[in-house]
């Protein structure tokens, strides 16, 4: 049987991979951003196992899954792999595999870390990803060209509002999880 966790990352997954996701996110960045977010942070958040002992938990893997992490959250928002993603099945398939290997192995290492290596791996991405969100939401034009009109919205006010979630849920969820493995050592710290 399914733990709640497992039924919840089983439903998000199958939303973000569904056909009507993969419509809507062709021609919205909204729609794609959340795509993203569930597959990059939800549902390995929710998935990820505890890194097996023989990997190790070092300083060495902390900054590879962080690496692989960022490379494939920035890598899909330049330009050019992002239009290939939202206009390829290939580049589709690619992305958003890439999303959620990079998640799950970032979040998988994050968890067999100890609380202060695992808390400042997830720090890190916390950041890159706020700061792309808020180069998304701050940028004086549509960095894509091809959204428009959906949710009633322009181009750059669709970027503006993905950039912000990015920022805001995705920056959040990471924070969040870091101060949550940081809690114990800092009450233990704390006279």
């Amino acid at each position: 049987m399914l733990s709640a966790r497992h039924l919840a990352a089983a439903v998000l997954l199958a939303a973000a991979l569904s056909p009507v996701a993969a419509a809507r996110s062709g021609g919205s960045i909204i729609v794609h951003m959340a795509v993203h977010l569930t597959l990059v942070a939800a549902v390995p958040a929710l998935l990820a196992p505890r890194a097996p002992r023989w990997l190790g938990t070092g300083a060495g893997l902390l900054l590879l899954a962080g690496g692989m992490e960022l490379l494939a959250v920035w890598g899909w928002h330049l330009p050019g792999p992002h239009l290939w993603a939202r206009l390829s099945l290939t580049g589709w398939a690619l992305e958003k595999a890439s999303f959620l290997g990079a998640g799950l192995f970032l979040w998988m290492v994050a968890a067999g870390a100890g609380p202060v290596g695992g808390a400042g791996v997830l720090l890190f991405t916390s950041m890159h990803m706020t700061l792309l969100g808020a180069i998304l939401g701050l940028a004086p034009r549509d960095l894509y060209g091809i959204c428009a009109n959906w949710f009633g919205l322009s181009g750059i006010e669709e970027q503006q509002v993905a950039g912000a979630a990015m920022a805001g849920v995705g920056g959040a969820l990471y924070l969040l999880a870091a101060l949550a493995r940081l809690g114990p050592v800092l009450r233990r710290v704390t006279p």
